[in-house]
């Protein structure tokens, strides 16, 4: 059962705000911590949906769309999705493109600031380690589009596979991973040459991508396979791959600070799953709000936030008790989060 916000505020969160993504109301709430309460909710454009943070806190940076929200689509019995006969983007309401972009937020001030272009249909996106570039997945164009951070110009574009959706920065800030939904296609590349230096195939529909602190593995999760993949990103090779629990959807996954734990999101499977890194092995797996998308941990690794899309809500996971402690509200289906020390 949740507890009272009273008795979470005694509980020394430390101090850092929370920032969610909200992809139908078109805003970014600001919650704060310790107090766990709701600051702001800041407009900045249609259907915000990847969210992170500078490096240094000061800016958080949120990919928005012009392209309409579709309904989830019904799965076959694999868990990949059905397309009925006919049907086809062209039938779709045409997208917006003037919309497309990243949105930049004064993270102290809690303001938005402007919009900088950043190719077509941008869902997913990280950060350089030094926060001079962003890298973008573009999924109905085939490339990840490369940014400055300062400008708004684009740098480059780097080909990948069909539909990218997913991107993480290796913690060594040494190269970055794009992953594609349709055939599972994961692309290792170089962020200082922008070359592919990887290139490997999971089951499909990756949606995400984290690392271990010392970046020799990463964590993939396969949304329609309901299983996360454990790769050697040194040498760029699958080392494992892990089922979830019946039901899982996996959607984004998050490395513990101290690299002892990988958190996975579930989608409509309704929890989130904690495993170990070395051997995969399932250790528990915690219920959170509905179809929950986006997380992220505390600076002190001490609390799990979950984005619940269908329930409006943030869930609050005590990661030493092992269970949701709270619900905060997010209005206007949350998607993203991204944690913010205060500096």
């Amino acid at each position: 059962m949740a507890v009272p916000l009273i008795a979470l505020q005694s509980r020394g969160a430390g101090d850092y705000q929370i920032f969610v993504s909200n992809e139908k109301s078109g805003t970014v709430t600001v919650i704060a911590a310790p107090d766990w309460k709701v600051t702001e909710t800041i407009p900045v454009g249609k259907r915000p949906r990847g969210i992170h943070a500078s490096p240094d806190g000061k800016l958080v940076y949120v990919a928005v769309s012009g392209t309409p929200i579709e309904p989830p689509p019904k799965l076959d019995a694999q868990g990949n999705p059905i397309f009925q006969k006919g049907q086809d983007d062209d039938a779709s309401t045409p997208p917006d493109k003037s919309a497309d972009g990243i949105a930049i937020i004064d993270a102290r001030e809690r303001k938005f600031l402007r919009k900088i272009p950043a190719g077509s249909d941008p869902e997913q996106f990280c950060v350089s380690a030094d926060g001079k570039r962003l890298f973008v997945s573009n999924e109905d164009v085939g490339v990840a589009t490369v940014l400055d951070a300062a400008t708004g110009k684009t740098i480059t574009f780097v080909p990948v596979g069909r539909e990218p959706e997913g991107a993480g920065m290796s913690p060594n800030g040494k190269f970055f991973y794009i992953t594609c939904e349709s055939a599972g296609d994961v692309f290792a590349i170089d962020a200082d040459s922008l070359k592919v230096i990887g290139h490997l195939q999971v089951d499909p529909r990756p949606r995400s991508a984290d690392f271990l602190p010392d970046s020799s593995r990463a964590f993939v999760p396969s949304e329609s396979a309901g299983e996360l993949n454990i790769i050697d990103s040194v040498r760029q090779q699958l080392v494992k791959t892990v089922a979830l629990p019946k039901g899982s959807r996996p959607m984004t996954v998050k490395v513990a600070p101290d690299g002892k734990r990988v958190y996975v999101s579930t989608g409509r499977g309704g929890t989130v799953c904690v495993l170990d890194p070395n051997s995969g092995e399932l250790l528990n797996t915690i219920k959170v709000g509905q179809r929950p998308w986006g997380i992220a941990l505390s600076p002190d690794g001490k609390y799990l936030f979950s984005a619940n899309g269908p329930s409006d809500d943030i869930s609050v996971v005590d990661l030493a008790a092992q269970k949701e402690i709270a619900r905060l509200k997010s209005p206007g289906s949350p998607w993203g989060i991204c944690v913010v020390p205060d500096r």
